[in-house]
């Protein structure tokens, strides 16, 4: 109701209003809820405000002076109402709603203008018709309507020679209605629109129609143009023959700034005011084409580093301060080049750099901004916030690509940049997308696959190396497609990818499980079984509840079952929570990768709650003597070793004599369907 009310007062106190101030309110108040209501529509239309437009021009005399005040209080009130936080969620849509509320209301606003101009040359007509019978009488009706109207009214001859003008066409150009008189109308146009002028003039003239109305630009006394809506009409005499030409001019400077205004909010981001995503893409179509064929563009996509840390840190006020001083910061860094900067919205920012001889390496661009970014603290309200920034980058894309192809590279590139560590950038590579397009059509086309069978659990023998005996089983997924057979890893990494790994691996321990169980009744097989779980499924919630359900369905002893997970998630706590838990059960815990990062030396001197590592695959190929100086010391805190991948007997060797204890591999036999798995065991 506060607003509704600013928006009453500001309208009562621009135009006139048949109506009270009481009255007023409660008017705008229901067009304000409605307008809200049509803000929260989902899906989002303007084609209802529009509407809602139209009818407030009915409201009164609003004119242009009530439509520049409706835009400027709702503008800016309706970015501050509660119902509309964020502002970043919201301030397209109010952006596009002013424009549609003033299209909507230009339109009706328009047509009654019109009918005006129509009433008006009627009674102009009406005039010249009773000239012959009160001269003086019509005389003072015409000086009556030309004076009072606000918009210029011209009466040429049949030459287009002005006879008379009133003040509201001096004002517009400038001059005196005495320096008009007896100037040629098409003097005062500009010579790029004089000849379209001329002919719809002379076809008037000629009966051919019976009114004309075009935009048009009239030449100003100080040299500027002024954009017009001129409307013309013929004047006949009593005798019913062509005598004189009536010309009325609509003056639409300023309400084509409010509208150029209203189209500008719609293409920025109200927090930066930087260009958005949408006129980001527009520009870079442009670009694309006339890209200088030496040097071409470079598109960034930028993304802050840790900006949900930030935001859970400090709250709203503080990150979007810190926000516009990033793109103060990304104008100044790059004020000397050819470059537009957008915000993308959220911490994302791009970057369209029209390359030159001298433009910086991509490399030293990331690193002054980063070194800018990072050298100290910025403060706002008393908290000193930094953050780095990751980059996806195209250098030189060709200039028949489509923009949207550009942006999707770009941001398959930032987000290459952001699995490693931060402030880092990433170039992209044709043929590492195209690997990645093809791994994406894999993931989406996974579900499917698993809901028709494809994607099958498969068996693998885990090895005591010591012995040579089996000591345990492992459950693979394996998918085989068109393209060639997937691997436990390629599906696991895949089903990361959608999210799917969450119903997708509680399938697979079932399943596994069952088997297991299914084997140890009829004494074929009654060894441990062992799921590795990806990043995911280790943070998960639901994990421990997961693995006790399948536990007690298949009857399979905690003790007989092992879950590894990824090295990494040991800095998450749920992930080290669901270990802990696993192990008080009697669940053997394992982490996977060993030896692949900076965790391992901690895990060594620390109680984390595992049972066994098992050694990357890619250390085991190496022989890696850096991981085997650290076998003593995990066997000594009692932690089994495990190796993955072990390819013949040369391998297998060597490992055992640096302390492993277990091991897969080929070397042992490849994964098998259940059946074939116990044909290989006999």
């Amino acid at each position: 109701m506060t607003l509704a009310r600013k928006w009453s007062y500001k309208l009562l106190g621009a135009v006139a209003i048949p109506m009270g101030r009481d009255d007023l309110d409660q008017e705008l108040a229901l067009r304000l809820d409605a307008l809200c209501s049509m803000l929260h529509a989902e899906p989002f239309a303007t084609t209802p405000i529009e509407g809602a437009g139209a009818d407030l021009a009915t409201l009164g005399h609003l004119g242009k002076h009530g439509l520049r005040c409706t835009a400027e209080v709702l503008g800016k009130g309706l970015l501050a109402l509660p119902e509309f936080q964020p502002v970043s969620q919201y301030a397209e849509r109010i952006a596009l709603a002013m424009g549609a509320l003033g299209a909507g209301f230009t339109a009706a606003n328009a047509e009654s203008v019109l009918a005006q101009q129509e009433s008006m040359q009627r009674s102009l007509l009406k005039a010249v018709r009773d000239a012959n019978w009160n001269l003086k009488e019509s005389e003072a009706r015409f000086n009556e309507v030309v004076t009072s109207s606000t918009n210029g009214v011209l009466i040429t001859d049949l030459e287009g020679r002005l006879i008379t003008v009133n003040e509201a066409i001096g004002e517009i150009l400038g001059r005196t209605p005495d320096e008009l008189v007896g100037t040629p109308l098409l003097d005062l146009i500009e010579p790029a629109f004089t000849e379209m002028l001329r002919e719809a003039m002379t076809d008037l003239a000629a009966g051919a129609v019976d009114r004309v109305q075009q935009s048009q630009r009239l030449l100003r006394q100080d040299g500027e143009s002024a954009r017009v809506t001129v409307t013309a009409s013929l004047l006949r005499g009593a005798d019913g023959k062509p005598n004189h030409f009536v010309v009325v001019v609509e003056d639409g400077t300023e309400l084509e700034l409010l509208q150029s205004e209203l189209k500008r909010q719609s293409l920025h981001d109200p927090l930066t005011g930087l260009p958005n995503r949408q006129f980001f893409t527009t520009q870079l179509e442009t670009a694309l084409r006339k890209a200088d064929p030496e040097h071409g563009i470079t598109v960034f996509h930028l993304d802050l580093d840790a900006f949900g840390m930030l935001r859970d840190s400090f709250g709203g006020r503080v990150v979007e301060r810190y926000l516009q001083h990033v793109a103060g910061r990304l104008k100044a860094l790059l004020a000397g080049e050819k470059v537009m900067i957008a915000r993308f919205g959220g911490d994302e920012f791009g970057v369209l750099l029209e390359n030159t001889a001298a433009t910086p390496r991509i490399d030293t661009i990331m690193k002054s901004i980063n070194e800018d970014l990072m050298s100290e603290p910025t403060y706002v309200d008393g908290h000193g916030v930094s953050a780095s920034m990751s980059a996806g980058v195209v250098h030189r894309p060709g200039y028949d690509q489509e923009p949207l192809d550009v942006l999707r590279s770009a941001e398959r590139s930032l987000r290459r940049a952001k699995k490693g560590r931060r402030g880092q950038w990433e170039l992209f590579h044709a043929g590492q997308d195209a690997e990645e397009r093809r791994d994406d059509a894999l993931a989406v086309a996974m579900p499917a696959a698993w809901e028709n069978g494809d994607v099958t659990v498969r068996y693998r023998q885990i090895v005591r190396l010591s012995t040579g005996e089996v000591s345990g089983v492992e459950a693979e997924l394996f998918w085989d497609t068109d393209s060639g057979p997937l691997d436990h890893d390629r599906c696991a990494g895949l089903a990361e990818q959608t999210g799917l790994i969450l119903p997708l691996g509680g399938w697979l321990l079932k399943v596994a499980g069952g088997q297991a169980a299914w084997w140890r009744q009829r004494g074929q097989f009654d060894l441990p079984l062992a799921v590795r779980l990806t990043a995911h499924q280790a943070s998960d919630a639901d994990l421990v509840s997961r693995v006790v359900e399948v536990l007690d369905e298949i009857g399979v002893p905690s003790e007989m079952l092992m879950v590894s997970v990824p090295g990494g998630v040991l800095t998450l706590p749920d992930a080290v929570d669901n270990l802990a838990v696993l192990t008080r059960m009697n669940v053997l815990t394992a982490i996977d990768d060993f030896g692949m990062g900076p965790l391992d030396f901690g895990l060594l001197a620390s109680d984390v709650p595992v049972r066994a590592v098992r050694v990357a695959r890619d250390l085991v190929a190496s022989r890696s003597p850096y991981v085997a100086a650290l076998l003593p010391l995990l066997r000594e805190r009692g932690v089994r070793v495990a190796v993955e991948g072990i390819g013949d007997a040369e391998q297998a060797a060597w490992w055992r004599d640096a302390g492993a204890d277990f091991a897969t591999g080929d070397a042992f036999g490849v994964a098998r369907e259940a059946g074939e798995f116990l044909l290989d065991l006999r």
